[in-house]
């Protein structure tokens, strides 16, 4: 089956994102649903799709519904959808930490179409340079699944549960973990009256650095040089950020040893 038309459920910054890349890529979108209506309205008009905020009245007939939800909403919405789709249509859903065998109680026909990008509904996203990680209990579902992912990105990979769990927590360190350490330069840099955006190309340099090698490899600063006097002035300095203080201990502590896990 080659997917050609479908719905999504949820109107948050993935439904948003991925919305308009599977438009752009000439998919048609038939339906947006959310529970405010407003804000289906805004997602589907801007998809030439019908918005609606029942699922009483979704489409029965698409190729492909994908859920793009909290993932504390995933098991719910399936249990609402079972009631009035058939078992066999195919449906998959975006979360990075959530198992395909949500679905295994109501649809035969399952799997995951994730996105492996943070996303925010105010910042435009080249799709084309989003991984996107599918899988699919059917292997033809699978197959189709990743020829729809190369339809809006360059980098598909067949990526299991197991697999796709461990993603999400290298995800969180790498991610949201380094965005709170940029909120931590940030916020003492802001304190002292220095532009936080000096640090900008040094962040950049970081992350292309690794492009070509191991991070272990890569790592610079006082920790890996043993450098105490340095990590001395640094605490004297962080004595009135107790919080950031700890953060930068433990992390000076594990550094010498990230080369034996």
């Amino acid at each position: 089956m080659n997917i050609q038309s479908i719905v999504i459920i949820g109107a948050g910054n993935m439904a948003w994102h991925l919305g308009h890349a599977l438009k752009i890529a000439g998919l048609e979108i038939k339906q947006v649903f959310s529970r405010k209506l407003e804000k289906a309205i805004q997602l589907a008009d801007s998809l030439d799709g019908q918005a609606i905020n029942d699922l009483q009245s979704i489409d029965q007939h698409s190729d492909l519904y994908i859920i793009a939800v909290s993932d504390q909403a995933i098991a719910a919405v399936s249990q609402q959808l079972v009631l009035r789709l058939s078992p066999n249509v195919m449906i998959v859903h975006t979360s990075g930490a959530t198992p395909s065998t949500i679905f295994d109680a109501h649809f035969l026909r399952k799997g995951i179409f994730y996105p492996l990008q943070s996303l925010s509904k105010d910042k435009k996203t080249d799709f084309t340079k989003v991984p996107i990680c599918v899988h699919a209990n059917l292997q033809e579902d699978a197959e189709n699944l990743y020829q729809l992912g190369r339809r809006i990105s360059h980098q598909v990979a067949y990526i299991d549960d197991q697999q796709r769990a461990v993603l999400h927590i290298a995800a969180v360190f790498v991610n949201n973990f380094s965005n709170y350490l940029f909120h931590v330069g940030s916020e003492i840099t802001k304190d002292a009256n220095v532009p936080f955006e000096l640090l900008l190309p040094l962040i950049q340099e970081t992350v292309e650095k690794i492009k070509d090698q191991p991070p272990q490899k890569m790592q610079t600063g006082p920790a890996i040089r043993d450098d105490q006097n340095t990590i001395d002035r640094h605490l004297a300095f962080l004595e009135n950020y107790p919080s950031f203080a700890e953060v930068y201990q433990l992390i000076s502590r594990l550094i010498p040893n990230m080369n034996s896990k």
